[in-house]
């Protein structure tokens, strides 16, 4: 069984990576054939062309490291804000009661709504960034948090407490370890949101980052800079989530 289930996973692999080299190599005759305008869609090989003269520049390395440490900074400044907050707001309603106005008022707020205050507080510096990412993945998160608090069955605390568990014995062995997951599966897509953010504050306000250089690409009509900075926030979206799956693997080894 363990076997065929390998080589069902490495046809589905194969699969896959046909189905894109076909999609690439589709684009890139449509493209040599002239059927679309260079200016509107560049080929494949010319996105990677810009892509090995930034490289041999050294500007393609640096625009990734910014953003993804703007990403990062930004994303973990929430989720230590949000996670203890949001177990206190799902495990209390006293709590959740006073702080449901502020949460209904900042979850609609886009993060581009934060771009004039936030320049106005801290100028154009990389806080201003951090501070982009943070709000646009604040709420987001917290709550996320706060469903995977109220989704533990009653059943189990009561249970708990019949037993003659303590309130931080509740926490800590009833709730922690069976919300931990959906905590954990809510900030993965957390991580994703706050690339939107961060992309969004440097196309407005930055010398360095992949928004900046698409931003900076359109400005003088390099439409491959465009397409190569697209590639480039998805493959390092894709790496990040790649990242955080082995520390979710590795927190969550009890549960295998």
């Amino acid at each position: 069984m363990a076997s065929n289930r390998k080589w069902a996973g490495g046809g589905l692999l194969v699969v896959s990576a046909c189905s894109l080299i076909g999609f690439l190599l589709l684009w890139e005759l449509v493209c040599r054939a002239g059927l679309v305008d260079a200016v509107f869609l560049p080929a494949p090989s010319q996105v990677l062309a810009r892509g090995i003269r930034m490289w041999n520049q050294h500007s393609l390395v640096d625009n990734v490291l910014a953003s993804t440490r703007r990403v990062m900074v930004g994303f973990l400044a929430a989720a230590v804000v949000s996670i203890p907050l949001g177990i206190m707001l799902g495990t209390s309603r006293v709590a959740r009661a006073v702080f449901d106005p502020l949460l209904s008022f900042l979850r609609p707020l886009p993060s581009m709504s934060w771009i004039p205050l936030s320049l106005l507080w801290f100028g154009i510096t990389e806080t201003q960034k951090y501070s982009i990412v943070f709000m646009g993945s604040f709420a987001p998160a917290l709550l996320y948090v706060i469903d995977a608090t109220r989704s533990i069955d009653p059943i189990f605390i009561r249970a708990a407490r019949n037993l003659g568990a303590n309130r931080w014995q509740v926490m800590f062995e009833v709730i922690l370890p069976g919300c931990i997951p959906q905590i954990l599966s809510g900030m993965k897509v957390i991580l994703g949101l706050s690339w939107t953010c961060v992309i969004s504050a440097e196309l407005v306000a930055a010398q360095q980052g992949l928004g900046f250089m698409i931003m900076n690409g359109r400005e003088f009509f390099q439409t491959d800079t465009v397409v190569l900075g697209m590639v480039l926030i998805s493959i390092t979206v894709l790496v990040t989530d790649a990242v955080f799956r082995l520390i979710e693997r590795g927190v969550l080894s009890w549960q295998r």
